[in-house]
């Protein structure tokens, strides 16, 4: 066996015992549906992670076990400049529920250097969770990378309106969450997201609808603007 198998097998065997039943329920009312899954702990799995540090071969690894919890894992302890494109894309194949497809994008996904190429092919696959994956992504872009000029982020807003008919849950809610956090990132990417918040909301689909609505209240909100004030000042 090699070292990454060994490793693997190690982490699975510490996910094992720490699985409970009450923790499979809570995934079940949070709807998160998994065909292999012990019940442990986001928590749990973090400090796992911290204890087998950043090892690219064995997040591959622990990915193909299929166990929820090891594609939970995975994640933390991949490392961001190995990731490439292909496996973004065979990821994303995997993705069976909500918990797991925001979780590679938040922790790992948005880190690397193929992010906005994702968003832009994911916004137009058919499956709902990588469909979801391509806002799940851009939301996390627009949260942790300060550094990005407006311009990307400005074209992301045909993407979004694109996909905003879309009545699935999962990709509704994801559209909506990238909308909300492109406009918070400052007055002119704020401006934008409302003009197009308020476009949805004469859309004639609901999904559309829904998102236009929850955009305008949270991005021409008092915390809102309040928090652009002090960006704009800082």
């Amino acid at each position: 066996m090699t070292e990454a198998s060994d490793r693997t097998a190690a982490a699975l065997q510490w996910l094992e015992r720490r699985g409970t039943k009450r923790n499979r329920d809570a995934m079940l009312r949070y709807g998160i549906i998994a065909q292999k899954a012990f019940g442990v702990s986001v928590g749990d799995i973090k400090q796992l992670s911290k204890r087998l540090g950043a090892d690219h071969e064995l997040a591959l690894a622990l990915w193909d076990t299929g166990w929820y919890e090891a594609r939970m894992l995975a994640p933390f302890v991949d490392e961001p400049e190995k990731v490439t494109a292909a496996q973004m894309n065979r990821w994303a194949r995997d993705f069976d529920n909500w918990a797991v497809c925001d979780h590679a994008c938040f922790h790992l996904f948005d880190r690397t250097p193929h992010a906005w190429a994702r968003i832009e092919q994911w916004s137009v696959r058919r499956d709902e969770f990588v469909k979801r994956a391509a806002f799940a992504l851009l939301a996390s872009v627009a949260l942790h990378d300060k550094r990005a000029p407006d311009e990307p982020f400005l074209d992301s807003l045909a993407l979004i309106e694109r996909a905003a008919p879309d009545e699935r849950n999962f990709v509704k809610k994801g559209v909506s969450w990238a909308l909300r956090l492109v406009g918070r990132r400052n007055r002119a990417l704020n401006a934008a997201s409302v003009e197009t918040a308020r476009r949805l909301i004469d859309s004639p689909h609901d999904a559309a609808r829904w998102i236009g609505r929850d955009a305008v209240r949270e991005l021409t909100g008092a915390v809102v603007r309040r928090q652009l004030a002090a960006r704009s000042r800082a």
